[in-house]
């Protein structure tokens, strides 16, 4: 009886959990399996496939464009990730402190990120207009923001960065909520200021939270498509262009699968170094990590 109870228990289990694993095989699994097959080959979406060895990798290192491509996406990516890590872990220590209309400060700076990419794009695009765009206007000066190849991708890291904080600043928020405020009120008591109070205290204990948002946000900021899309499309002069964009254009404007999915792979072995070397660190980086 107890054998058939707990088959029925599996069988149910299993009923549950089929829907998650095929979409997992389906939409996951399987294309990562096709993708890695197709960047050994050439292949314009309407002839037969032809195997070409490593020659869409050796193309790629020779290509000058490239390592321009890979060059803005680490200079997004580690721009996005310092800022925001920074600027949310400042301002969840300000709230944490009871400060008046916290909880309005909480809602207004989570907003931006449940606002969908592409209102935030449209909006973003009439902000940083050169001719009506309200930035220039507030600034009393005249910069063509996103036409612009030296000043297209610090606006779109601040757009980026803008519509992160407001995640980030809640996951510090929660993490500081777990601490025990007897910590704080004990170093004030031992003449602890506010700035020593944050290096001393505060960071070390929220070191395993920040640790994962640094690593969370750096993934995700190396992966930017939609923003690029919306607002730049790559230009001016591929001062923007990164590399799921350059996957994206490769694909399916260029027809060139190949060489899209061998961009796709070296992108995968970035984040993948890049994770096993903060994870590496993660002893001299987290407090109290064994």
């Amino acid at each position: 009886m107890n054998n058939k109870f707990i088959n029925q228990e599996n069988i149910c289990a299993w009923i549950f959990i089929l829907p998650a694993l095929l979409g997992t095989l389906i939409f996951i699994l399987i294309p990562i399996f096709c993708s890695f097959i197709l960047s050994f080959t050439r292949w314009d979406l309407l002839n037969p496939i032809e195997f070409v060895g490593l020659s869409n990798y050796i193309e790629l290192f020779k290509d000058v464009l490239f390592y321009k491509i890979l060059f803005n996406t680490v200079v997004f990516a580690f721009s996005t990730s310092f800022l925001g890590v920074i600027l949310p872990l400042a301002l969840a220590s300000i709230l944490n402190s009871k400060i008046r209309g916290s909880e309005f400060y909480k809602t207004a700076y989570f907003l931006p990120f449940i606002t969908p990419m592409v209102v935030i794009g449209i909006v973003w695009s009439w902000i940083f207009d050169p001719n009506i765009g309200v930035f220039n206007q507030i600034l009393n000066i005249h910069i063509n923001w996103l036409y612009d190849s030296n000043w297209a991708m610090p606006a779109l890291i601040a757009v980026s960065v803008w519509k992160l904080v407001g995640y980030n600043m809640i996951i510090f928020l929660s993490s500081l909520s777990t601490i025990s405020q007897s910590l704080f009120e004990s170093a004030k008591i031992d003449g602890a200021n506010s700035f020593q109070i944050f290096k001393n205290l505060t960071i070390p204990l929220l070191s395993p939270t920040i640790f994962f948002v640094v690593i969370v946000t750096a993934i995700s900021s190396f992966q930017v498509f939609d923003l690029i899309f919306l607002m730049t499309e790559g230009g001016p002069f591929d001062s923007t262009n990164v590399l799921v964009y350059a996957i994206y254009k490769n694909a399916f404007e260029y027809f060139e699968v190949g060489k899209a999915s061998a961009i796709a792979y070296v992108l995968f072995f970035i984040i993948f170094v890049l994770t096993v070397v903060q994870w590496h660190f993660r002893k001299k980086l987290v407090y109290n990590e064994k």
